[in-house]
């Protein structure tokens, strides 16, 4: 896979479409559905401002995991006549609106009922079901965050980056977006948990509202981490420097190409990339057998299954070689 392994001879791959990152996100709504469910149910019983706003944290993660379903599905088509780039970039589309309907959904209404909370408080009780609720959707999450954290350590591992730092910058957006919901649901109920507790304890709404708001704040700043990093691959995102040293080392070591001048590459979808190249043919040939030999070279080069499209060109004598 393009964006999953150090420079090597290997050849370069892309993940086939339905792979693990279609597991994750399968697992994810599953998971977040039967959590949404039992806090809802929560929240009505117990009227805790906190189970209110992780159900709504819970029911934005589920309608969000649609919206990556869709993404992973659209993003797969192969590219057409009116699509020369292929279908990639649906991707981050898609994940955009995941992101925004976890702003919106999630992060605004924990907030705003967190507020009304603290402006006019109801009365709370049967503490002892929101902690049951909150111990099962641990576990519930817990299994979703896991499948997401194994495909991520697996990846970075490959690629000799560390985790965070490849979970940001991935071209995989699907996964990103359900490692980041699912670590932000985990610590939504850790703090859910402490607010019920110390509304207990103190038997002053003011934590169990205070904890909806942070539950809020914290969905609000994963949601502009996504939107952020979907906006870069749809303006457009180079690879790191190891895949733009692979892509050089296979042009170079082409039989038919004596140096190369110039290399763009870019993102266009979940690792796939455009590339753009100069080079120089070994040889003097005319005109037409040179043109004839850099489409050949083209074609050659989009065999590779992480490259959507290939563009090649003649280098001229003065420039320098990568």
């Amino acid at each position: 896979m393009l964006h999953d392994r150090p420079v090597s001879s290997e050849p370069l791959r892309r993940p086939a479409a339905g792979g693990e990152s279609l597991l994750t996100v399968i697992i994810a709504f599953a998971a977040n559905l039967l959590v949404a469910i039992a806090k809802s149910v929560a929240a009505m019983i117990t009227g805790s401002a906190a189970m209110l706003a992780e159900a709504a944290h819970s029911w934005a993660d589920a309608g969000n995991e649609v919206f990556l379903l869709v993404a992973e599905r659209r993003s797969a088509r192969r590219r057409d006549r009116e699509h020369p780039m292929g279908f990639g970039r649906e991707a981050y589309v898609w994940s955009m609106f995941a992101a925004f309907g976890l702003f919106t959904a999630g992060a605004v209404v924990s907030i705003m009922h967190g507020v009304t909370e603290l402006v006019d408080p109801e009365p709370a009780g049967d503490y002892p079901i929101a902690y049951l609720i909150l111990g099962i959707a641990f576990v519930l999450e817990g299994i979703s965050f896991t499948q997401a954290f194994r495909q991520a350590r697996r990846s970075a591992r490959a690629q000799d980056m560390p985790l965070l730092r490849f979970v940001l910058g991935t071209s995989d957006p699907t996964l990103r977006a359900v490692f980041a919901e699912d670590a932000a649901a985990l610590l939504g109920l850790i703090i859910a948990g402490g607010s019920v507790g110390l509304h207990q304890v103190t038997g002053s709404p003011v934590p169990d509202a205070i904890g909806s708001i942070l539950v809020g704040v914290l969905l609000a700043v994963v949601a502009v981490v996504l939107l952020d990093r979907n906006r870069r691959f749809l303006v457009g995102q180079q690879p790191p420097p190891a895949i733009r040293e692979r892509a050089l080392a296979r042009l170079r070591d082409h039989p038919e190409v004596a140096r190369v001048t110039y290399l763009h590459l870019e993102y266009v979808g979940p690792a796939r990339v455009y590339l753009v190249a100069a080079v120089d043919l070994t040889g003097d040939d005319a005109e037409h057998d040179l043109a004839r030999r850099l489409r050949r070279l083209e074609r050659e080069t989009e065999r590779e299954p992480a490259i959507e499209e290939a563009v090649l060109t003649l280098a001229t004598p003065d420039e320098p070689a990568l």
